[in-house]
């Protein structure tokens, strides 16, 4: 009942109290004078008196209660102006309904708006949320206090959201007699409320609360990090089927200290388990709270499973190379390093590179390169054994570390790595075949660290490659600076074609009958201004290595082709020139673009230019057969250049547009120096003649030689017993004097 209802009890009170004190003056009157005759007067006058001051006391309590409540009834109107809330009562028998002020705040409605419709709270309710009116009716039904939590929409198209304590009363016969609703504004709780699930739900770490030792609370991070489909299958689950024991001994350690640090928050890196018994890396912090009342652990956590296995990679990355799964130089460091720091024991260190690899990689490209690469690896391996440490550097070089073993026991080693490069090697249907040259320096006496030692042994590798390649050599004092030299002259080969520091010289082809120069090759001289001139033995193996062989072979064949033409329209006989072209070179795109504009530039007639390759250009059959095909359709001639040293497959080179091919100088001094006494040279030139090749003989030095191939049907040689590389003036001189060569050694 409001506090209206007792006033209005107490007012009425009143009245029935002043009715009565009338009578009771009007009978105390009677009473006095029948009575006045048998006692005093004054006895029953004090009485009298002393009855009504007691009526009089008993009136006067009753008007200060009614005051009274009319103060707690202003105060109490006071209380509710100033909050969010409102009171709505309404006594079903009578239909009165009493609606506090404070509604007028929440809804922005008018009082008067709800007493003219006492239906007009259920027709703002946001339509979403209305299913909950049932839930409400059948609540009531059973006189049930009812708390709802519903939205609402303002005039104003606000959106509030409004907390409603609903509390009936049922008679005894069972009917719904009155209610009374509280109702608050929880807009701003729920909203915050709403964030926070937000971020939680939305957060892509597991978040999850758990008490007495059960999950009370997981997101949706959380059950996709333990394959859970949804949260059901973990609440309420003990949390030790997900976290180790020694991780929730230190949660619970924690829950019985009372300290400065009990708040702290704890921090743990394990392995969890997931529903499906698989274990993953989960870093994981726990803090306490208040949960629902009661103390709890809230926990952030994250998979690590994936950053783990990046880590190790990345570590594996850092000390093993990738391709090959050998140590990688890092490892190399770190292992010579930690030797040479445990004294005086025997260490070599062999620097190894593959001869041929630059080739098969240019010409069949970097997938058969990294296939032969793999293949190179597992036979290091297989010749080293469990003596030393097999690493690669990059690209085709690799080291090797032994220790504790002597000189002989070193050379052994090497040895076998030689061996396992006597087969060819066999990828994807094709045989390709690369040779090691190995450099070998020892400790302690070629040094005392790493630097030193491996600098040492790639130094050596380079005179291995010098003395003819696919062979080793250990490091000397007389080496020293031999590598220094190698970089200045790479350096230096950057800097000679900018300035003008390259020439070409000339060796004329003659044939081996009547001493006719029949055609001139290039070759490419460097003229260093301090080193003097430098052997194109040493430089183009630089050039090749560090792709400067591209512009220096294009600079070659402009050169050569203008001389060419230079030469006729001086009247000289017209001949081929020969000029020599790399791999690398065929390779470029725009190669055939480029020897098209060399002969429009220079108006060389294409029959004039002959291309000299080696035959290494048949590891990548396909692509080389479409280039010469476009070559030959330029009108150029085409050579295979030191031919019987490459490994080709005759089966390939027929179909190839080859003109001519030329026996390398090796196989020429075989016809004198040799046991066979020039057996190779002759199969050479009948397999020649056979497929309708011309061919040309290289290093030719004395009679003996041209006899020889003479009658055995080589009609065209070169060599120094004929004329030695001649500048171009001197080769004028030659051309214009049209000297025969037979027999005359320049």
């Amino acid at each position: 009942m409001g506090n209206d209802g007792k006033i209005q009890k107490y007012t009425g009170l009143s009245i029935v109290f002043f009715l009565l004190f009338a009578e009771l003056i009007d009978w105390l009157t009677s009473f006095y004078f029948s009575i006045s005759k048998e006692v005093g007067y004054l006895i029953d006058l004090a009485v009298s008196f002393v009855f009504i001051a007691l009526v009089f006391r008993v009136f006067k309590g009753m008007k200060n209660t009614a005051e009274d409540l009319q103060e707690h009834k202003k105060r109490l109107k006071s209380i509710f102006d100033t909050l969010d809330v409102a009171i709505w009562s309404h006594d079903m028998k009578t239909d009165t309904l009493l609606i506090t002020s404070g509604i007028e705040k929440l809804y922005g409605h008018s009082s008067e708006e709800f007493y003219h419709d006492n239906t007009l709270w259920k027709k703002v309710i946001h339509p979403e949320d209305l299913p909950i009116l049932a839930e409400r009716e059948a609540g009531f039904s059973r006189g049930e206090a009812v708390t709802s939590i519903y939205r609402i929409i303002r005039p104003d198209g606000e959106v509030r959201w409004i907390q409603d304590r609903g509390i009936p009363v049922i008679d005894e016969s069972g009917n719904f007699v009155d209610f009374t609703s509280v109702l608050f504004d929880i807009t701003d709780r729920q909203e915050s409320e709403g964030r926070y699930r937000s971020l939680v739900e939305m957060s892509p770490d597991l978040i999850a609360v758990y008490s007495r030792g059960k999950l009370e609370y997981i997101n949706e991070a959380g059950c996709k990090l333990f394959k859970a489909e949804r949260p059901a299958e973990l609440i309420g689950q003990p949390i030790s089927k997900l976290i180790p024991p020694d991780v929730l001994a230190r949660i619970k350690n924690r829950e019985l200290t009372i300290g400065e640090d009990f708040e702290e928050k704890l921090w743990f890196e394990f392995k969890a388990t997931q529903i499906d018994g698989q274990e993953i890396d989960v870093e994981m912090s726990a803090m306490p709270i208040l949960y629902e009342g009661r103390m709890a652990e809230q926990i952030v956590g994250r998979d690590l499973t994936q950053r783990k296995k990046a880590e190790k990679t990345i570590k594996y990355m850092a000390y093993y190379d990738v391709l090959t799964g050998l140590p990688n130089r890092n490892m190399v460091k770190k292992h010579l390093n930690a030797s040479l720091a445990n004294g005086n024991e025997e260490i070599a260190v062999i620097f190894l590179d593959l001869d041929r690899f630059k080739i098969i990689n240019d010409t069949k490209g970097h997938r058969f390169g990294d296939l032969l690469l793999k293949v190179v690896a597992s036979r290091l391996k297989n010749a080293v054994q469990e003596q030393g440490l097999v690493s690669r550097q990059g690209g085709d070089e690799f080291i090797i570390v032994l220790k504790g073993l002597g000189k002989e026991q070193v050379i052994e080693v090497a040895d076998r790595i030689l061996d396992e490069f006597n087969e060819g090697i066999i990828i994807e249907g094709q045989e390709f075949f690369v040779t090691p040259s190995i450099g070998i320096s020892m400790a302690p006496e070629d040094g005392q660290d790493e630097e030193t030692l491996i600098k040492h042994a790639d130094t050596a590798m380079y005179l291995a490659k010098d003395r003819g390649k696919n062979n080793y050599q250990f490091y000397t004092n007389q080496l020293h600076g031999l590598s220094s030299r190698k970089m200045e002259l790479e350096n230096g080969l950057r800097k000679a074609l900018e300035q003008n520091q390259l020439i070409l010289h000339y060796q004329p082809q003659v044939n081996l009958n009547t001493g006719e120069i029949i055609g001139v090759e290039a070759l490419v001289r460097w003229m260093h201004p301090e080193k003097g001139i430098i052997s194109p033995a040493e430089f183009i193996p630089l050039a090749e290595e560090t792709g400067l062989i591209v512009p220096l072979g294009k600079w070659v064949l402009e050169k050569a082709a203008a001389q060419n033409k230079v030469w006729q329209e001086k009247g000289y006989s017209p001949i081929p020139i020969s000029v020599n072209i790399s791999v690398r070179q065929l390779q470029e795109d725009r190669f055939i673009d480029t020897v098209k504009q060399v002969l429009i530039d220079t108006q060389l007639p294409p029959k004039y230019l002959d291309f000299e390759i080696t035959e290494s250009v048949m590891q990548n059959s396909e692509k080389t057969a479409m280039i010469l095909d476009q070559l030959k359709e330029l009108g150029v001639t085409l050579a295979i250049d030191d031919f019987g040293t490459g490994y080709s497959s005759l089966s390939l080179l027929k179909h190839l547009p080859i003109d001519k091919i030329k026996i390398d100088k090796s196989f020429v001094d075989d016809i004198v120096h040799h046991a066979n006494q020039g057996a190779m040279v002759k199969t050479i030139i009948d397999m020649g003649h056979n497929l309708q090749f011309n061919v040309i003989a290289e290093g030719i030095e004395d009679q003996e030689q041209v006899t020889f191939l003479l009658e055995n049907g080589c009609l065209v040689g070169q060599g120094y017993h004929f004329s030695r590389p001649l500048s171009m003036e001197a080769m004028e001189e030659l051309l214009s004097k049209n000297k025969k060569l037979k027999g005359i050694l320049q």
